[in-house]
């Protein structure tokens, strides 16, 4: 009866040793891999850190592309120049995080909080930005190109001569924005909030502004040639007066 009672109890014995010593490693791959994601350089492509900790991390030059981080805490993490192609940051806390000369292209920043961080020359092109806060960011000369902010934050951030080409900006919050010099030609501005803005210089040729508020906006030297100025509001003649170019532009019988 022993002989039995062995003979199955080993097997039993042997699996839950090997499960122990498995559970084991796999804890210290993870406390590795999640120190790992505090380094600069570190090559982080595809991890999940989903709701991690990372704020204040030290990540310049790191390889994040395809990486989870939807939910992360990035506030005042160092991310310049990180590779984040593709990756998923939904709802992440990017707060005062530097990411100047990232690459962003593709990733998802949906609802993402980036007020105040550093985005200047950083690559969002085709990035998703749905509904992300990014007030006060800095965004100088970034390419957003197809991007979509349709209903993102943009109060008081600095766009200047950032390009916005074909960007899905519809009812955007873009007031006291600073967009001199920007290239919006095709985008879409449908009912966005434009009041205070400064748009000195920018280009929105076949630009889309139906319903857009322009409130005292600058727009001194912007090309407005084919862009749709239907239905705005707050749009006056000594605005028009100073733009470089209304050719073609559709505009309602009143101004």
């Amino acid at each position: 009866m022993r002989k039995y009672l062995l003979h199955i109890c080993f097997p039993v014995l042997f699996a839950l040793i090997i499960s122990f010593v498995f559970a084991f490693q796999v804890s210290a791959f993870d406390k590795t891999d999640f120190e790992k994601a505090k380094d600069s350089n570190a090559d982080l492509s595809g991890a999940d850190l989903s709701n991690a900790d990372l704020s204040e991390a030290y990540l310049i030059g790191a390889f994040l592309s395809r990486a989870d981080l939807s939910g992360a805490n990035l506030s005042d993490a160092n991310l310049r120049k990180a590779d984040l192609s593709e990756a998923y940051l939904s709802h992440a806390n990017l707060k005062n995080a530097d990411l100047s000369g990232a690459e962003l292209y593709d990733a998802n920043l949906r609802g993402a909080d980036l007020t105040d961080a550093d985005l200047e020359d950083a690559d969002l092109s085709g990035a998703e930005l749905y509904d992300a806060n990014l007030r006060g960011a800095d965004l100088y000369d970034a390419d957003l190109s197809g991007a979509n902010l349709r209903g993102a934050k943009l109060y008081g951030a600095f766009l200047n001569n950032a390009n916005l080409k074909n960007a899905y900006l519809s009812g955007a919050d873009l007031i006291y924005a600073y967009l001199s010099g920007a290239d919006l030609r095709g985008a879409d501005l449908y009912g966005a909030k434009l009041i205070y803005a400064n748009l000195e210089s920018a280009k929105l040729r076949g630009a889309d502004l139906y319903g857009a508020f322009l409130n005292n906006a600058n727009l001194s030297g912007a090309c407005l040639s084919e862009a749709n100025l239907s239905e705005v509001l707050g749009l006056n003649i000594e605005q028009l007066s100073k733009v470089e170019t209304l050719y073609k532009a559709k505009l309602d019988p009143e101004l």
